[in-house]
């Protein structure tokens, strides 16, 4: 604090409109927000900051609302790489056939780090703050989001068979610990075990990882219940659902992370719930493979977190949270039957804190609240799609689209500005590309 009062920042942004997200179904009108260094320091409205804030730099959005930075709570981000190669076919052929030959063939850490580069501008520049990522060397993600200046939480996989990473669940493990400790003290790398799915990893490591996840105070990001094959072939082999398992192996806890559930019972949601596991509701993916439907409406009634995510571009195919948002509400309403299901505010905070508080992240990130990060997106709603401008909140889940995207900050760097990136060479970007495009096609 400065002498008389005023709060000192490195920037002051005035914008028409800011959704901090928390406290929940908020708008503010001609509003302002503070940054001093990495943080948030000031939220106030626009008449209060112009005497109350000292700033370095002052940047003024007309017709723009400020959102927190969007989070991405599942993904395979390298995976863009192989975006459009595979459509068009079910999930167990879309692996077992195309997906998991071509990985065997290409995967490695130079591939991991183009596609990682290639996936976080795309994300970058559609208001992508923070990203969850399961997938091979995340080493690669790492150093590519440290460079870039994005937020991560690397999910690294585990699963009971060798893949180009590691040979089997010991060295998966191993180097997941590895990881963590190289990243511990980062602001912007986070880490948490990724088994695979119930149907890829055995009793053994999944009980290794519970104990490791306590210790290092982690989260477990899980793919559970993808489909309904999925459930029926774990009761034929086994007797038991994949949650079930689950439950008797005492995974299900505030640490567990289930992406998809597309398939679940009554009880299950309850145990959910009661338990606090997190969902993690990929809606486009599980459409585009027909994987089934995740009833968003159900789990929320029911008191379950459930946070948002793209999937892989490989699935997708993008990395658009504005189209995920819109189609998950939209999608919402079909499937409770419910006009009123899933509301804008509610998908937004699935974007936003939800993913956040998922990835156990939420006392620093997933809202515009001061002593927070300064992950923040604006989005420009004076365009032709978003005018006339009744409801803000509205707009950016059935309106807005991620062209809009004009500024974004993680952590108060500036990483887009008016639609351009800064911290990355996307020229370069192409050209890399495009080698990739020409190895797999001469494949």
């Amino acid at each position: 604090m400065l002498p008389g009062n005023k709060i000192s920042a490195d920037t002051l942004i005035f914008a028409d409109w800011i959704i901090p997200v928390v406290p929940r179904n908020t708008v503010m009108t001609n509003a302002a927000i503070a940054i001093e260094g990495s943080r948030i320091v000031a939220l106030m409205s626009a008449e209060e900051a112009i005497t109350a804030i000292d700033a370095k730099k002052t940047i003024t959005l007309k017709n723009q609302v400020l959102i927190p930075g969007l989070v991405n709570t599942h993904g395979h981000i390298a995976m863009s790489l192989l975006r459009g190669i595979a459509d068009d076919i079910p999930l167990k052929q879309w692996l077992e056939e195309r997906i998991w030959p071509l990985e065997s063939k290409y995967v490695s850490a130079p591939f991991v780090n183009d596609g990682s580069t290639l996936a976080i501008a795309e994300m970058i520049r559609s208001g992508t703050t923070c990203f969850a990522d399961m997938y091979f060397f995340p080493e690669e993600v790492a150093k590519v989001a440290t460079a870039v200046g994005i937020r991560t939480q690397l999910a690294c996989p585990i699963l009971d068979f060798p893949t180009p990473w590691a040979q089997n669940p010991e060295e998966y493990i191993s180097k997941t610990t590895e990881l963590h400790d190289r990243y511990r003290h980062s602001e912007l790398v986070h880490t948490a075990f990724g088994p695979h799915a119930p149907y890829s990893v055995a009793d053994g490591p999944l009980e290794t990882i519970r104990t490791l996840a306590d210790e290092l105070d982690i989260p477990i990001h899980m793919h559970v219940h993808e489909t309904a094959q999925e459930v029926h072939d774990a009761v034929k082999t086994s007797g038991k659902r994949p949650l079930t398992r689950l439950a008797e192996l005492n995974l299900i806890s505030p640490r567990l992370v289930c992406v998809h559930t597309t398939s679940l019972i009554e009880e299950e949601m309850t145990m959910l719930a009661e338990l606090g596991a997190h969902v993690v509701h990929c809606p486009e993916s599980n459409l585009k493979l027909a994987s089934g439907f995740c009833e968003v409406a159900k789990l929320l009634d029911h008191g379950v977190n459930v946070a948002l995510g793209t999937d892989g571009g490989a699935s997708n195919n993008d990395l658009d949270m504005f189209g995920e948002m819109h189609t998950a509400a939209i999608l919402a309403k079909a499937v409770a039957g419910d006009a009123s299901a899933v509301s804008a505010h509610q998908t937004l905070q699935m974007a936003t804190i939800n993913g956040a508080q998922a990835m156990g992240l939420a006392q620093n990130i997933g809202s515009l609240e001061v002593g927070k990060f300064a992950d923040i997106t604006a989005i420009d709603l004076d365009e032709l799609n978003t005018l006339p401008m009744h409801n803000a909140a509205s707009h950016i889940v059935y309106a807005a689209n991620s062209r809009q995207v004009t500024h974004v900050w993680c952590a108060g760097q500036m990483l887009l500005e008016n639609g351009q990136h800064k911290t990355l060479n996307i020229p370069q970007l192409r050209e890399t590309t495009l080698k990739w495009q020409r190895r797999f096609k001469d494949a």
